[in-house]
């Protein structure tokens, strides 16, 4: 059923309580209705059911532990019968795995007994703020978009819009240039926290001696360099989002760090001893398998089943092909019109060459090809192949930056061996960043080291990125 009316609580929404403990529902109920809510409370999950055949609610709030059964089978039930309803649970405290349960199962929310009522306010107003339920989502603030008519972009278009009504955590998987970031942001705006921050954040583009003062602050006087009292990441996404690119860079110290803040919703500053409110949804995005790290002992399991509550692939452009044509088109619409100039059409021996290319960078590699074909044009009325330039790379290719065959040079007369090294090194480097159109994390793959070991062989090869 789709609601036609947005939820909101100065129009006296209704909201279903249900607990079989007679003191935690007239807390519950005292404190909705100082909201100025109606509140139905309810003792079991039949009651509940029966409630819910017979009226029109906005909220239902639930505890995890009832008479009859498992606030899970209600989770449920809403889920299936009434998907536009959402549904927080009440949880023991500590229960992390029920959090979890209820959050895959569909709940919006989730609160902690002893139930601290700040945080149930907030709960219920965000709940509350919910928009209209859609049958699909592709537009976000600013214009962004999720182009496309593909059956692949079809499945992401429609859990972005269930992932939009949760503040469950998701980790949005793909390939570098894939627009991962892009479903992160489109989630954030289409939610409940959409009038609140969205703060993204590179985890391999911070070393990891500044990583936790960068995500959650330090005081003054923490560390040489520490003049004054600074806020981090998570404490300017409160009330928001917080979108950790690249996760799978994050140190292991660090891992331990961000598990707690998620638990707690509270972060410590580096030098205090005081905790604070940190409130931020979670979503992560990274190319690499979090799965294949954890088992390589480099990820903290714990971390990912609370990172991975919901896991959205966004497919390679690859297997998007007949969306091709609309993209380019639209980029080439919005660059030409950032240039003042009018749009040109790509003529059908550019349009069957694009359809035909693999795109390694995805959307991003697109993009950019775009963008220097406009600047190659002279105005041109129509894009030809001489101006796409697309540079295959061959399977092999992928795996070893040098072409098969090849021998490195010997070294020059009188040249010593660490700079012969370094000289091929770099040499390597700017290969493998040169095929991927100066995408590090993809040059990485190339090269089969992590990110943050290519960031730093460029910056102790005075390597500079050309993107910057």
């Amino acid at each position: 059923m789709k609601r036609t009316e947005r939820r909101n609580p100065a129009r006296n929404a209704q909201v279903l309580v249900v607990d079989d403990e007679p003191d935690i529902r007239e807390l519950l109920e005292l404190t909705l209705t100082k909201m100025g809510l109606g509140v139905q409370a309810v003792g079991s999950i039949a009651e509940a059911k029966e409630r819910l055949k017979a009226e029109h609610y906005d909220l239902c709030l639930t505890d995890m532990r009832l008479g009859d059964g498992e606030g899970l089978e209600l989770v449920r039930h809403i889920a299936a019968s009434t998907a536009d309803l959402p549904v927080a649970v009440i949880t023991a405290f500590g229960s992390t795995e029920n959090a979890v349960a209820a959050l895959k199962a569909g709940a919006f929310d989730y609160v902690s007994k002893p139930v601290g009522l700040e945080q149930l306010r907030a709960l219920v107003k965000s709940a509350l703020s919910l928009p209209d339920r859609t049958d699909g989502m592709d537009k976000g603030a600013g214009g962004r978009q999720l182009l496309g008519v593909s059956a692949p972009l079809a499945q992401v278009r429609e859990l972005l819009a269930k992932l939009a009504r949760t503040q469950a955590p998701v980790h949005v998987s793909g390939e570098s240039g894939s627009g991962k970031e892009l479903a992160a942001r489109l989630i954030h705006e289409n939610g409940a926290r959409r009038a609140q921050p969205f703060v993204p954040v590179n985890c391999g583009a911070i070393p990891e001696t500044l990583m936790e003062s960068e995500l959650f602050g330090y005081r003054k006087g923490a560390f040489t360099g520490a003049n004054e009292d600074r806020d981090g990441f998570f404490q300017a996404a409160h009330g928001g989002t917080l979108f950790l690119d690249e996760v799978a860079e994050l140190p292991l110290h660090t891992q331990v760090l961000l598990l707690r803040a998620i638990q707690e919703r509270r972060v410590r500053k580096v030098g205090s001893t005081q905790e604070e409110p940190a409130d931020a949804r979670i979503i992560c995005a990274t190319n690499q398998s979090l799965a294949g790290m954890v088992e390589a002992g480099r990820f903290r399991r714990d971390l990912y089943y609370r990172l991975n509550v919901v896991e959205l692939t966004m497919p390679p452009l690859r297997e998007c092909r007949e969306d091709i044509p609309l993209i380019a088109g639209h980029i080439l619409q919005r660059l030409a019109a950032q240039n003042g100039v009018p749009a040109p059409r790509l003529s059908e021996k550019a349009l069957a060459e694009l359809m035909a290319y693999d795109f390694p960078g995805n959307v991003r590699e697109l993009e950019n090809i775009m963008e220097r074909a406009l600047a190659l044009s002279g105005q041109a009325q129509e894009l030809g192949p001489e101006e796409l330039a697309l540079h295959r790379i061959a399977p092999d290719e992928e795996a070893e930056p040098a072409e098969a065959g090849a021998q490195s040079p010997p070294p020059a007369s009188g040249e010593a061996l660490p700079t012969y090294l370094d000289r091929l090194e770099r040499e390597a480097i700017l290969q493998a960043l040169g095929k991927t159109d100066f995408n590090r994390t993809a040059a990485a793959r190339i090269l089969g080291i992590t990110f943050r070991q290519l960031r730093y062989r460029m910056q102790r090869l005075g390597i500079k990125d050309e993107n910057r």
